[in-house]
């Protein structure tokens, strides 16, 4: 919708100092012309936007304008609160609370008492979490070196990154940076992530790759596991890989075919569901199974 384009594009022009017509009609995927008639218009709506022609030219915002807040309807009001309210369940300071209050003020007639969303980013251990995100978010604005202690399947180890992104994905949060011990960009599971201090400052890399989040490039499929559940597993199956993840057999079982990216993983997720599995493929699987719980029966047979 053009309203919403309008928006898009005056929010653009608050947060950066220029940008050109054709980039705007890159990112919006319209014509130039199309983005010339939006300029015009929001000059008819009374916000001072200058242009300029010729090499280092642009389109810009004059200093000193403050965005309206009519412009935010009472459901974009609601949605920055919800997303405040998120961060502060992870904060360690009261930044964000008192963010939600300057955000409230004056805006009651944008917000109502009616608060449908709630989000907790927060973890078990909470307190131990919050301090190490707040500790991230300095070390970023300061641009300071972050030591720590980094526990993983192949064992522990001691990493000095340069911070770039903290980020919450898979239900759990994640610090992103240049790793000086793999001379290259990583991602640490905050849950992980020990002992951490920061150290002296470093000058930003002139290109730092935004990190990849798609599923297929973080987790590769190594291979397919088929296998049968019983009938009073289905709410797990539905749980994690949703209701067309599985065919129900003419005996009422339930069979399970999925493609997994790690060993280690599926065997972990597999035995969770106890005896209600029988993995029919693959041949390694079935192997390991039976070598684990035969160790675990061996264990306990005294």
């Amino acid at each position: 919708m053009k309203i919403d384009r309008l928006i898009g594009i005056l929010s653009v022009l608050l947060q950066e100092e220029k940008v050109t017509a054709p980039e705007l009609a890159q990112k919006f995927e319209v014509s130039r012309r199309t983005i010339n008639r939006d300029i015009e218009d929001l000059c008819k709506a009374g916000i001072p936007i200058r242009t300029t022609q010729g090499i280092g030219g642009g389109i810009r915002i004059m200093d000193g304008y403050r965005m309206d807040r009519t412009l935010l309807t009472s459901k974009d009001m609601q949605a920055l609160l919800a997303g405040l309210r998120g961060l502060d369940s992870v904060s360690g300071s009261h930044y964000y609370r008192q963010l939600m209050e300057k955000v409230k003020t004056g805006s009651s007639s944008y917000i109502s008492g009616n608060e449908s969303i709630l989000i907790d980013l927060s973890a078990w251990n909470k307190e131990v979490l919050a301090s190490k995100i707040e500790m991230i978010q300095d070390a970023m604005e300061e641009r300071k070196m972050l030591s720590f202690r980094y526990y993983a399947p192949s064992g522990d180890s001691i990493r000095d990154i340069e911070p770039y992104f903290l980020i919450f994905k898979w239900s759990s949060w994640y610090v992103y940076g240049y790793c000086l011990l793999r001379e290259d960009f990583r991602m640490f599971k905050l849950n992980r992530v020990d002992q951490i201090a920061t150290g002296d400052s470093f000058s930003k890399k002139k290109v730092v790759p935004m990190p990849n989040l798609v599923n297929e490039h973080i987790f590769p499929v190594k291979a397919k596991v088929k296998a049968i559940f019983d009938a009073s597993m289905k709410w797990h199956l539905i749980e994690t890989y949703g209701v067309d993840s599985y065919t129900v057999q003419p005996d009422g079982n339930l069979l399970f075919e999925q493609e997994y990216s790690d060993d280690e993983s599926l065997l972990l997720w597999i035995l969770s569901c106890g005896d209600k599995v029988t993995v029919l493929e693959p041949i390694q699987i079935r192997e390991r199974l039976h070598q684990i719980t035969s160790d675990i029966v061996k264990k306990y047979e005294k």
